[in-house]
């Protein structure tokens, strides 16, 4: 549930209780909305070489501060012949937003059962959205359909189409077979640029550093009916390359993206606490589901130049959340809290305009 004002000196945020409509007290007005539905949210996990449980957490987190969504997490048997496969079957059709944090590369055999894979072709041809977090990208190489779905992912260098972007910001597509498999250099603090303009990232500024960042190279795919929304620059080969983008399938919507790296050994690392990757989060969840954005920009966004980070929760209240076994569905209820928000970490958006991308095509349905 989002609150917005227009003329706030002090606002004031009081949940009552769980679920509670959370109101803005300022001198001039109070808003509440209160006609606004939570936005129905599923993580799937269970596997990864990235700290999948970690990321979950954080996730989870991020999304629930922001009290616009309902949060669950389906999390997978915890290998290819453990039990609980043949009832593992998440009902997609629940949720408006599914992100994807599962990630089977080097292990082929580690899969979900073609049920489940079909399941959420259907949910996102029909409309869902479908949210495709850091590695999640390298996953399914044998899934056809997720390929589509992903545009880009880590694939060999015969297994699709890579985009690089120009210094004018023009799209080169390299064909299967030229250039290389997909690799990435060392994470390093990276200037992101803006390349279309997009109700995620409408307002942001046009370049903003994050921390960390691994710059895909030669992400390949299908790359159809994809909008790319940023790139940056990879020093080992003096190029730039897509950091995010979109994919229209079927009636529904994909958001992919390397942001939100979190390697086993690290605990709440920059990657995760920048307030760009943050804010991106939020406002790319809320497009998945609505195909609009409200959720506000804070004014100490990254710059160019500046990193900006929030500081690590990890010994709050949702760290210790119990973890969920593997191959059932846990469900994240928000905490009943009191707030006073700073009025100076938020400014308001623009009047929203009809966004289109550079080749003219719109985004979403």
């Amino acid at each position: 549930m989002l609150i917005r004002c227009q003329a706030a000196k002090v606002l004031v945020c009081l949940v009552a209780a769980a679920g509670a409509v959370p109101f803005l007290f300022t001198p001039d007005n109070v808003y509440a909305d209160s006609n606004s539905k939570p936005i129905k949210v599923l993580i799937v996990d269970g596997f990864s070489n990235h700290d999948w449980r970690q990321t979950t957490r954080v996730i989870r987190r991020i999304l629930d501060d922001a009290r616009l969504f309902n949060i669950e997490v389906s999390t997978t048997p915890a290998s290819p012949d453990a039990p609980g496969w043949d009832t593992w079957r998440p009902q997609f059709e629940r949720y408006d937003v599914v992100i994807q944090n599962t990630n089977n590369i080097g292990k082929n055999e580690l899969r979900w059962p073609r049920e489940v894979e079909a399941a959420l072709e259907n949910f996102v041809k029909s409309g869902g959205g479908l949210y495709i977090l850091h590695s999640a990208n390298n996953a399914f190489s044998h899934w056809q359909e997720y390929d589509r779905m992903i545009g880009l992912g880590w694939r060999r260098q015969d297994a699709g189409t890579a985009l690089e972007i120009t210094d004018d910001g023009k799209i080169i597509r390299i064909p299967p077979g030229e250039g290389k498999s997909t690799s990435h250099g060392p994470r390093l603090d990276t200037v992101v640029r803006i390349l279309n303009r997009h109700p995620i990232n409408n307002g942001f500024p046009e370049r903003w550093k994050t921390p960390s960042l691994e710059v895909y190279v030669y992400a390949r795919g299908p790359a159809q009916n994809l909008t790319v929304l940023s790139y940056a620059y990879d020093k080992a080969t003096q190029k730039y390359w897509p950091i995010e983008w979109v994919v229209q399938y079927g009636k529904g919507r994909v958001y992919n993206s390397t942001f939100g790296h979190l390697w086993s050994g690290e605990v709440e690392p920059a990657s995760i606490r920048c307030i760009g990757f943050q804010t991106t989060l939020i406002r790319a969840t809320e497009w998945l589901a609505t195909v609009k954005v409200t959720w506000p920009i804070p004014s100490n966004f990254p710059t160019e130049s500046t990193v900006s980070l929030r500081e690590s929760k990890t010994n709050d209240s949702h760290s210790h959340l119990p973890e969920p076994a593997q191959g059932v569905a846990a469900t994240a209820k928000s905490v009943p809290s009191i707030r006073v928000i700073d009025p100076s970490l938020f400014v308001l958006a623009e009047p929203r305009k009809s966004h289109k991308s550079k080749a003219g095509l719109p985004y979403g349905p």
